[in-house]
């Protein structure tokens, strides 16, 4: 058992340049100058992973608006065929029917729309009307080579353009679709009629004494 020499006490190892304490200091400011670098990569990491996050939320973003757009676009052209198809399927049943009208309209002009066959005649004309089926053409309108088939020809002196003076066959047109032309006789203006109505005016007006320009 070693013995202790009186009067000395043992110190711990200090650095030859400082106290234990300002050892102590040192060191904690060391590890708080390597511990700032590392807090500060964290940080750009964490906004360089937010900045990603932030493009993909943009690109999955214009990628559902453009989904979205396209599929607006596609009903509408699902719509407009299924509506195109259905007037095409109306127009083509109605067009076959088109003769059997005709035949009812012209037993309507004669008289001979009575009993059973007047009561059949007026229950197919409010299913075709249902349809959409809509007759046109009347005596006097004008002419109209778009919506009108002229089958006869003659002059009137009682008319200023060409006009429509009777209806052979009505027309039918499906709301702006046009089934069939009305088919009808024309008459235009009697060549010559105007310069008669002129030479007619000066007559009265000689009668009349008025006086003549001199």
């Amino acid at each position: 058992m070693s013995e202790e020499t009186p009067g000395f006490e043992e110190k711990p190892d200090v650095p030859a340049d400082g106290t234990p304490e300002e050892t102590e200091a040192a060191a904690s400011a060391d590890k708080a100058e390597g511990a700032a670098p590392a807090g500060d990569a964290t940080d750009v990491a964490l906004l360089a992973q937010l900045d990603q996050a932030r493009k993909a939320l943009e690109e999955r973003t214009a990628d559902l608006q453009r989904l979205q757009a396209e599929y607006q676009n596609y009903r509408r052209r699902v719509e407009r065929d299924r509506v195109t198809v259905k007037e095409i399927a109306v127009a083509s049943l109605l067009s076959d029917l088109l003769p059997v009208l005709d035949d009812v309209g012209r037993a309507r002009d004669h008289g001979e729309l009575v009993g059973g066959f007047k009561s059949v005649a007026e229950s197919l004309e409010t299913v075709v009307a249902k349809l959409g089926l809509q007759q046109f053409g009347k005596e006097g309108e004008p002419f109209d080579p778009t919506i009108h088939e002229a089958l006869m020809h003659s002059y009137a002196p009682d008319v200023t353009e060409t006009t429509c003076v009777a209806i052979l066959q009505p027309g039918y047109r499906i709301g702006e679709r046009t089934i069939r032309p009305a088919r009808v006789a024309v008459a235009e203006p009697q060549p010559g009629a105007a310069p008669a109505k002129d030479d007619a005016k000066s007559s009265t007006d000689e009668e009349s004494g008025a006086p003549e320009e001199g």
